[in-house]
């Protein structure tokens, strides 16, 4: 992840030598990536928007041929052929964005290693808002509070994906599960990490939630015309 890191870290400093400002940048530049990885999202929402109107028909198959594991994935090959759907076509997206995401985390997790020198971003104006230092935690653990609230926002409209044995279930309760532990897990690492991480990560669930917002209404209109 290091080649990613250090190219999103001249991102980063790029847009810094433009907005003057450390703590600008960082929500820029948040927004900037999220950006980026517009197009990877939106193929992989149509993947989704796919795979939910097939479901009734995988159910169907389930049905008939429950006892007969091969004959099931024989015949749901069949209907993903007739609808040219491909059953990667959402596991791909995220597979490309893993990478690209930890490469984001990592440049904001170490900012003097990938876009200043030590000795420069000991020089720079850190401060943002009510954060004297974007460099260290939040004192007032603020930016912690907002991080986990924020992905749980994020996560509010994800639902499971729709499973092609009888695991809906167990999958819905696992989606449930992570809406909880995710906002927690975040809010831990928050907590002890550098503050502008924490904003970098606030403007990525605000701009999610926002995006998914939008993508839903585009496909709930789409439904209604047809």
């Amino acid at each position: 992840m290091g080649f990613l890191s250090t190219i999103f870290g001249k991102a980063l400093f790029y847009v810094y030598s433009v907005v003057g400002h450390y703590g600008l940048s960082i929500v820029v530049f948040s927004i900037l990536a999220k950006l980026l990885l517009l197009p990877i999202t939106i193929k992989q929402n149509k993947s989704m928007q796919q795979m939910n109107k097939l479901q009734p028909e995988i159910q169907a198959l389930q049905k008939k041929y429950g006892n007969n594991k091969q004959k099931l994935n024989e015949e749901s090959m069949k209907l993903y052929q007739e609808h040219n759907y491909n059953p990667m076509g959402g596991c791909l997206p995220m597979l490309i964005q893993f990478p690209i995401i930890l490469g984001l985390f990592n440049v904001m997790r170490e900012p003097a290693k990938y876009v200043f020198t030590p000795e420069v971003f000991a020089t720079i104006q850190k401060g943002f808002l009510w954060l004297p230092d974007l460099g260290v935690p939040d004192a007032w653990r603020i930016i912690p509070i907002l991080a986990a609230v924020t992905t749980y926002l994020s996560m509010s409209n994800m639902s499971a994906p729709p499973q092609q044995g009888g695991g809906n279930n167990q999958a819905q309760a696992m989606t449930q599960s992570m809406k909880v532990i995710s906002p927690i897990m975040i809010g831990f690492v928050s907590w002890s990490m550098s503050s502008g991480l924490g904003v970098y990560w606030i403007i990525q669930n605000l701009f999610t939630y926002v995006q998914q917002f939008v993508m839903k209404k585009m496909n709930d209109a789409k439904e209604g015309v047809k």
